[in-house]
């Protein structure tokens, strides 16, 4: 009987473990399934915010560039909504009456079924009647006066076609684009010697091909001196852009894209919305092969002073209907 005992307190004590061990075991699983939750529960919660925090990022800039669009908003013209038009400036500072001013001005315009590229340049010395009706304004001068805005305006006006976009370069951000790419091969067809020690200006550049970095980029577009005036300045930019363009289509700009964007984000004032390297691979695959056709604004210096150009708003008109025959196309169509 003292036998049996002793089984039984041993069978119960044994069962009791198996229990106690059973019940550990199911807590700790339990505990490890709530800990699996919570991390799971943890993560995503972290994708959450991460997600918010993007979506506010992109919100935030979608608002600054309604911001922007409404600020410059110009009335647009439906004859032209099958070109993108971006006026693009490249600002120096320290005109002739003091503060910055639009030392190159150029329309730069895309056809959106063939992606070819057309680019109008506006010499600096283009001359505008002022509101008085008498005084004569130079276009170039008047960006420290009307900003960005009134440069839109005065350049529609001059042109008669819609101006969708624009783009404000300074000359530290154009080198700087240019050593991202790499630099760009120009052909300098004279020998450039020019000092200008109040703008600590110095330029030597010797005649042939050029690799151009940056900063003789920079030299090289300048260059004042010559026997053409700004008629060969405006020459030289032609010989530029089409060699930018050029480099600006090589596969190898593809790995550098990055790189120009952090540029054009960072140190370009522009209301065109490129926010990402993908959104810019796009944007140059879809443009055509071919070289820009440029075209210098029809008109001729006055004379005496070759720093100033009177436009032939008949020429202008002409050449208008040559360079955006689409646009009569709409026109016929009643747009």
């Amino acid at each position: 009987m003292a036998k049996m005992n002793s089984e039984t307190r041993n069978n119960i004590r044994a069962k009791r473990r198996k229990r106690l061990l059973r019940s550990i075991l199911i807590f700790f699983k339990r505990l490890l399934l709530l800990a699996l939750v919570g991390a799971v529960c943890w993560a995503s919660w972290q994708e959450l915010r991460r997600g918010a925090a993007v979506y506010r990022e992109y919100q935030t800039q979608y608002e600054n560039f309604r911001e922007r669009r409404d600020a410059q908003r110009v009335p647009l013209d439906e004859r032209f909504e099958a070109y993108m038009n971006i006026l693009v400036l490249g600002v120096d500072k320290g005109g002739d009456f003091g503060g910055s001013h639009a030392d190159t001005m150029l329309l730069v315009s895309l056809d959106n079924a063939t992606g070819k590229v057309r680019i109008i340049s506006i010499p600096r010395g283009t001359v505008l009647t002022a509101a008085d009706g008498v005084t004569w304004e130079r276009l170039g001068e008047k960006y420290s006066e009307v900003g960005v805005a009134g440069m839109i305006d005065a350049v529609r006006n001059l042109l008669g076609v819609s101006v969708h976009y624009y783009a404000v370069v300074d000359t530290k951000a154009l080198g700087e684009f240019i050593d991202a790419l790499g630099g760009i091969d120009v052909y300098v067809e004279m020998r450039m010697d020019y000092d200008d020690p109040e703008l600590g200006l110095s330029i030597h550049i010797p005649q042939g091909f050029q690799r151009m970095n940056g900063d003789t980029a920079q030299k090289y577009l300048r260059f004042r001196s010559g026997e053409l005036g700004d008629v060969g300045r405006v020459q030289r930019q032609h010989r530029f852009l089409k060699a930018f363009y050029e480099q600006l289509l090589n596969v190898e700009t593809v790995g550098k894209l990055p790189a120009l964007m952090k540029i054009l984000q960072e140190q370009v004032d522009t209301s065109v919305e490129v926010w990402d390297s993908t959104h810019l691979a796009e944007v140059l695959q879809g443009l055509s092969k071919d070289a820009p056709e440029t075209v210098m604004l029809p008109g001729q210096p006055y004379a005496g002073d070759e720093g100033i150009w009177m436009p032939n708003r008949e020429q202008i008109k002409e050449k208008i209907k040559t360079l955006f025959p689409k646009a009569d196309e709409n026109a016929e169509q009643g747009k």
